[in-house]
């Protein structure tokens, strides 16, 4: 006989249900776990959503470039949001760097917590390490005209999302790299009961290999 667990669950006037106290009592086996932690969702007006991230801007605040290779500062500016009524508890969240599909960059994101509804503001700044780089020839987009940038709204005493304006005029050789973030957590049911979310972001970001000003990137 397939064990089962009983579970009683106590909801208690919580914010999103209909206001009354519910009795639970739920028999399932083990490999009903994930269909159990649903249901209390549902009973308990909790959403199960993953939280958003918005990517306001990135920089490089130093750049170098030299026989062949390049090595910069990368920052990237974020903002988090959790639109589930509990609390997100992230960890075993990294940002990695990637050009021309090898990593050449990576960072772990200190663990923490994101209250119920709530948006947070995170700043990510790590340094690359020299890496090969493409000859002018051979980089993506070696000659391009870029646009008039149109600046993205990031938080209060932050740059737009660009390191730089060219105001439409030709610039020179460009290389292209890549954001990923990603942030793994959990959602608490109850006080008892946890269900996983996670969070993730990818962006392309485009430079200029004459002084790596960002001229734009695309989430």
């Amino acid at each position: 006989m397939t064990p089962s667990i009983i579970i009683l669950a106590k909801i208690l006037e919580h914010p999103g249900s209909v206001g009354i106290s519910i009795i639970a009592s739920l028999a399932i086996s083990p490999s009903s776990t994930r269909h159990c932690h649903e249901t209390l969702f549902s009973l308990s007006g909790i959403e199960d959503a993953n939280p958003k991230i918005s990517v306001n801007a990135v920089q490089l605040p130093s750049f170098s470039i030299g026989n062949n290779s390049v090595s910069f500062t990368f920052s990237q500016y974020v903002t988090v949001k959790n639109p589930n009524r509990a609390a997100f508890s992230h960890y075993d969240s990294t940002i990695q760097l990637l050009y021309s599909g090898s990593q050449v960059g990576f960072m772990f994101i200190p663990a923490g917590k994101i209250e119920a509804g709530r948006t947070q503001y995170m700043a990510v700044t790590f340094a690359v390490q020299s890496f090969p780089f493409a000859a002018p020839n051979e980089a993506s987009a070696a000659t391009m005209t870029i646009p008039t940038p149109t600046t993205t709204t990031g938080p209060i005493g932050l740059v737009g999302g660009f390191g730089g304006s060219n105001n439409g005029y030709r610039v020179g050789p460009t290389m292209e790299i890549e954001s990923r973030m990603e942030m793994a957590g959990r959602v608490r049911v109850l006080h008892f009961f946890t269900h996983h979310v996670d969070a993730k972001s990818g962006c392309r970001v485009t430079i200029s290999v004459s002084d790596g000003s960002v001229l734009g990137f695309h989430c």
